[in-house]
């Protein structure tokens, strides 16, 4: 953006999207001086950098939905968003695959002209047409490790976490199938249960009924993570529970019923919580 006039001074946004001020001598300064702040360049530079910042969070937000769903996201989407810098840069470099599943590459490119442009597994750049792709969460990636390293050579770095996001995979071993609750991050003490239900928030998981909530759409079935964080007096000490599947009806599912992306995704949800715990003297930080 050019520089727009502010009283005396003149402003602009840089690259970080940042208000910069610079003064009649074309002096950049540290920043913005307070007796310009009301004036409507300034205001309205703010303002869009506020909206610049809340459609990159929604852009964020909504690729990970299409991740953790692993949804087909059509091609025309695609081409539609790409030139948009904020979509961009959240879909860069995601691992996609095709109908089959199997991994068609790093997605590099979006055109309507030119289909999109991707590195494959051989590390060449191609174009394909699809109708769709999608973007697989990670826990469903068999070759995961590989691809891991591979993103290495190509010094991949993804805006939305997929291939370095944290997976838990069910391991039957230890575990009773049978069973409805998961007690690997139980007990983790918080002195006040605000404290607790503030990081649940902050972490972006719905809190309801005293439960941090995620639902998880997998194989058309929508599965509810919860894990109990309390629900007295908000200054009162409390704890993390343990961890559970229901349906949104409400019905507890068995651990082995339990999809792949949810038990990851409850997991990791749970690591989460329990990850802000008070740490005794002696005790590592998870």
């Amino acid at each position: 953006m050019g520089w727009m006039p502010a009283g005396d001074y003149e402003v602009a946004l840089d690259e970080r999207g940042t208000v910069v001020c610079r003064n009649a001598k074309g002096r950049q300064l540290k920043s913005v001086p307070s007796k310009i702040a009301d004036e409507p360049a300034v205001i309205g530079l703010r303002q869009l950098t506020e909206w610049l910042e809340r459609h990159e969070r929604e852009c964020r937000d909504r690729v990970e939905t299409w991740m953790i769903r692993s949804l087909p996201v059509p091609a025309a989407v695609l081409t539609e968003v790409w030139p948009d810098p904020a979509w961009q840069s959240v879909l860069r470099d995601l691992v996609v695959t095709g109908a089959d599943g199997s991994v068609a590459g790093f997605l590099r490119d979006a055109d309507a002209a030119t289909g999109i442009g991707l590195v494959d597994l051989d590390g060449d750049t191609v174009r394909v047409r699809p109708d769709a792709v999608r973007i697989p969460h990670p826990v469903l990636l068999e070759d995961l490790e590989d691809l891991r390293e591979f993103a290495l050579e190509l010094e991949v770095e993804q805006g939305v976490q997929q291939l370095f996001r944290e997976i838990w995979r069910y391991e039957p071993k230890g575990r009773d199938p049978h069973g409805t609750a998961v007690s690997d991050y139980e007990g983790g003490v918080f002195k006040q249960t605000r404290f607790l239900l503030g990081r649940a928030t902050g972490l972006g998981y719905r809190v309801r009924g005293g439960q941090a909530v995620l639902p998880v759409l997998e194989d058309g079935r929508t599965v509810e993570a919860r894990v109990w964080l309390g629900d007295g007096d908000p200054y009162y000490e409390t704890e993390t529970g343990p961890l559970s599947w229901s349906t949104t009806a409400g019905a507890s599912l068995e651990l082995g019923d339990v999809g792949p992306v949810a038990w990851s995704e409850g997991m990791r949800m749970a690591a989460a919580l329990y990850a802000g715990r008070e740490i005794e003297d002696g005790e590592a930080q998870s």
